[in-house]
């Protein structure tokens, strides 16, 4: 979809209701749904993180979506798709600072680019302890992004056309640093397969947009 009608539409969420778990339980494994169903979690206790959902268009006037391959290193997160962003820090504001600032550090998008239209339904991510708020925002006059080589191993372009085919939803074996050979549901996207927090997250931004374009 072109980028200027992209906005036109996207405009119009920002009124709408969050889908929330309803839109998160379909991306998530059978016994994540359980785990949150019956969780009691300490909002206080849970490590805080800003996310970024991050929309703009390519060279050629095309919207886009942009996800990160995070490096791998010793945590459950490892060398997994994410939505750029990272953990609170004192020296932000809020959630949505977060989000912004670590998007900047991450993939070079400068704070005062990026046109924050909402935020979305926090995710609890039990293996971790983190509360994963996001924000979806419109970056409309890109520059060539900057990737952070510490902790970003490749830059992951989606296309909107590819992000809302169905086609791309798809259930996997997988195994992972908490339990072995579990099937999941998840996304085909770039040759990736995108699962877990981000996926939920993912599906929250396709059941809004699915209302409005």
């Amino acid at each position: 979809m072109n980028f200027n009608l992209f906005t036109q539409r996207i405009s119009k969420i920002e009124n709408l209701p969050l889908p929330g778990e309803e839109a998160h339980f379909l991306m998530a494994p059978e016994g994540r749904v359980a785990e949150l169903r019956n969780s009691k979690f300490d909002r206080n206790a849970a490590k805080k993180a800003g996310v970024m959902a991050l929309f703009y268009p390519d060279a050629h006037d095309l919207t886009h979506l942009l996800l990160i391959l995070r490096k791998t290193y010793k945590g459950v997160h490892s060398n997994q798709i994410a939505f750029p962003g990272g953990k609170f820090e004192a020296i932000d504001v809020d959630l949505k600072a977060t989000a912004l600032r670590e998007t900047w550090e991450e993939v070079g998008v400068p704070v005062s680019e990026i046109e924050v239209l909402k935020q979305l339904s926090a995710v609890y991510i039990p293996p971790s302890n983190f509360e994963v708020y996001p924000f979806l925002g419109l970056y409309k006059n890109p520059l060539p992004f900057i990737k952070q080589d510490e902790e970003v191993a490749a830059l992951v372009e989606v296309s909107l056309v590819d992000f809302m085919d169905d086609r791309n939803l798809f259930e996997q074996n997988l195994s992972t640093s908490y339990a072995k050979d579990i099937l999941v549901p998840a996304f085909s996207l770039n040759g990736y397969t995108v699962w877990g927090a981000t996926a939920m997250m993912l599906s929250e931004v396709k059941a809004l947009l699915r209302q409005v374009l």
